[in-house]
C-alpha cells in the first residue's frame, strides 16, 4: 500500500475542495498517479500565505482515499485528485511529537491515523458503536504488511464514522444549535444538539465538519424535509410552503446562523448551495 501526503491550507492558491478534490501540478503526477486507489493523508504547512508567515498547524489532520487523476482541462499543466472517504481526525497530529518525527517512521500512515484518532469515547458515544477507539500499542505488535489494512478497516466502518462525525460538529459549534442558540445538556452530560449533514452520505456528503451542522431534533427535522435552508452568508431561510405552527418562533429572531470561531469549520457554499437547489422548497 503506498500513502501519500496531501499538502493544503485555507489560503491555498489551488483550485481545492479538499473532501472531493486537490488541485495540483504536472510535477507531482507520476506520484499522484502511483496512490489511486490507496488512502492519503492531509498535511497543513507551517506557512499558509506569505512568504513570513507561520500561522499554519504543521500537523496531519484528515484522511482520505485518492480515487482516480484527471486533467484540468483550463490549465494544461494541472491535474485534479479524486477524493472518496474523507474524514476528519479526532485532534490534529504535530509533525513532531513526543521526540520522534512522524515522518521517519516505517509505517507513518499507521501511526499518524492511529495519533489522530486516539481519543476516548464518551459514554454515550460508546453506548452507540461497539467501535472502541485505537490503542497506541494495538498496532505495534501486529505484522507491518497488515497494520494498513486493518487501520482503513476500522475507520471505513460507518458506525465509526458516524460517531467521529457527531462529535467533530458538536465540538465545533460547542454543543449549541446554529438556529436556536439552544445547548441543551442532559443528566449524565450528554449534549441533546444533534449533527446534522447538509449534503447526505446518501447522496455523496462527506464526513467533514463543513458538511455539518449542528441543531436540536426539530430544527434537523425541518432541514431535512426542507422547510428550512441557509444561505451563503448563513441567514436562516424559511419555506413558504409553510413552516409548522409555532416552530418559527424557536429560531433565533436575528435570522442567523451562529457560526464557528473557526472559519474552516464554517458550512461551505457548495453544500448549502446543493440542499438549497435539492431540498429546500420554494
Amino acid at each position: 500500500m503506498v500513502n501519500a501526503v496531501l499538502t493544503t491550507s485555507e489560503s491555498s492558491a489551488y483550485d481545492d475542495q479538499i473532501e472531493e478534490r486537490y488541485h495540483f501540478p504536472a510535477t507531482y503526477l507520476k506520484q499522484a498517479q502511483v496512490a489511486i486507489g490507496d488512502f492519503i493523508l492531509y498535511y497543513e504547512p507551517r506557512r499558509t500565505t506569505g512568504p513570513h508567515s507561520a500561522t499554519g498547524r504543521q500537523s496531519y489532520f484528515a484522511m482520505a482515499r485518492l480515487t482516480a487523476i484527471e486533467a484540468d482541462t483550463r490549465s494544461p499543466s494541472h491535474y485534479y485528485a479524486r477524493i472518496s472517504e474523507f474524514m476528519e481526525f479526532d485532534r490534529a497530529v504535530p509533525f513532531r511529537e513526543g521526540g520522534h518525527y512522524y515522518e521517519s517512521i516505517l509505517r507513518k500512515f499507521a501511526a499518524i491515523v492511529q495519533a489522530g484518532f486516539a481519543t476516548e469515547l464518551e459514554p454515550w458515544e460508546a453506548a452507540t458503536t461497539s467501535e472502541m477507539p485505537f490503542e497506541m500499542d494495538q498496532v505495534a505488535e501486529s505484522p507491518p504488511e497488515y497494520v494498513p489494512r486493518a487501520i482503513v478497516q476500522h475507520v471505513l466502518n460507518r458506525k465509526f464514522r458516524d460517531v467521529r462525525f457527531r462529535r467533530h460538529v458538536r465540538s465545533a459549534y460547542d454543543k449549541t444549535c446554529a438556529v436556536t442558540g439552544l445547548r441543551l445538556i442532559n443528566g449524565g452530560g450528554r449534549p441533546e444538539v444533534e449533527a446534522a449533514h447538509i449534503r447526505p452520505v446518501e447522496n455523496d456528503g462527506p464526513d467533514t465538519v463543513r458538511n455539518g451542522i449542528a441543531l436540536t431534533g426539530t430544527a434537523h427535522w425541518l432541514f431535512d424535509r426542507g422547510l428550512m435552508s441557509f444561505s451563503d452568508n448563513y441567514d436562516i431561510l424559511l419555506s413558504p410552503h409553510g413552516v409548522p405552527d409555532g416552530l418559527d418562533k424557536l429560531i433565533r429572531p436575528e435570522r442567523k446562523l451562529i457560526i464557528p470561531d473557526n472559519p474552516a469549520w464554517r458550512p461551505h457554499p457548495i453544500y448549502l448551495q446543493w440542499h438549497r437547489k435539492e431540498k429546500f422548497k420554494y
